[in-house]
């Protein structure tokens, strides 16, 4: 009878797969035999410890003891003040009055009365009682304080060079100077002072107000003073 045999059941066919694989583990078996390291082992005698203990030592507490100072000696006691009669006279001073009798005659100098005359300072024209005088200004204070400011204007438009500003090469637009000056107590012009972007025009301007004329000094309370003015002067440069 003949022995019939699973087809699954054959493994001749696999003997190369098997082969390959049992050479596989050879090599890693050797791999590991030949890469594997082993170290000595060595104990070192430590010997037998000696561990004593430590002693301890008490520190006795001590106290400081200062030194009593003894107390200062009390002070000496005060000697003994003899009070002796003064048997020596003492004169007094007498003090005569010095009021006059009702029938002495007292001469009494002449007192002469000193008024001090009241010092007023400067004073600006914007808050003055009584504006400077323009030749030609007439009529109540504030009627000659605004022909002032008229008559100033006029003074300046025709006096003033007007073409100095565009010959100095500034650029254009408006350009404003300055000036200050004071109107004293007799009513000259004085301390003429100007400010502007350009040197020259300040020179103009000051030139054009010391051709002012006479005026009539301004009033404070009365008296003649000095008045502060401020004059803008505006060129239009094209």
């Amino acid at each position: 009878m003949e022995v019939k045999k699973n087809p699954k059941a054959n493994l001749e066919k696999h003997n190369k797969q098997f082969m390959l694989l049992g050479l596989a583990l050879a090599l890693i078996v050797i791999y590991i035999g030949i890469e594997w390291k082993t170290y000595e082992r060595s104990i070192a005698d430590l010997g037998i410890g000696n561990i004593e203990a430590e002693e301890e030592i008490d520190i006795p507490i001590t106290e400081r003891i200062q030194e009593i100072k003894p107390p200062p000696p009390p002070p000496p006691a005060p000697e003994k003040i003899e009070v002796i009669e003064d048997e020596e006279e003492i004169e007094e001073t007498i003090l005569e009055s010095t009021e006059t009798d009702e029938t002495e005659a007292v001469e009494v100098e002449e007192i002469v009365e000193v008024v001090e005359e009241e010092v007023v300072e400067d004073v600006p024209f914007a808050i003055i009682e009584e504006a400077p005088g323009f030749p030609g200004c007439k009529g109540t204070k504030a009627e000659k304080k605004k022909c002032f400011s008229e008559k100033m204007q006029k003074h300046v438009n025709r006096k003033y060079n007007t073409g100095l500003a565009g010959d100095l090469g500034l650029p254009p637009g408006k350009k404003r100077v300055y000036v200050q000056f004071k109107i004293d107590k007799t009513g000259k012009i004085s301390e003429v002072r100007a400010r502007g972007p350009h040197k020259r025009l300040e020179k103009e301007a000051i030139r054009v107000v010391e051709l002012l004329p006479q005026m009539e000094p301004g009033k404070q309370r009365g008296r003649p003073v000095g008045v502060k003015y401020t004059l803008p002067i505006t060129l239009i440069v094209e």
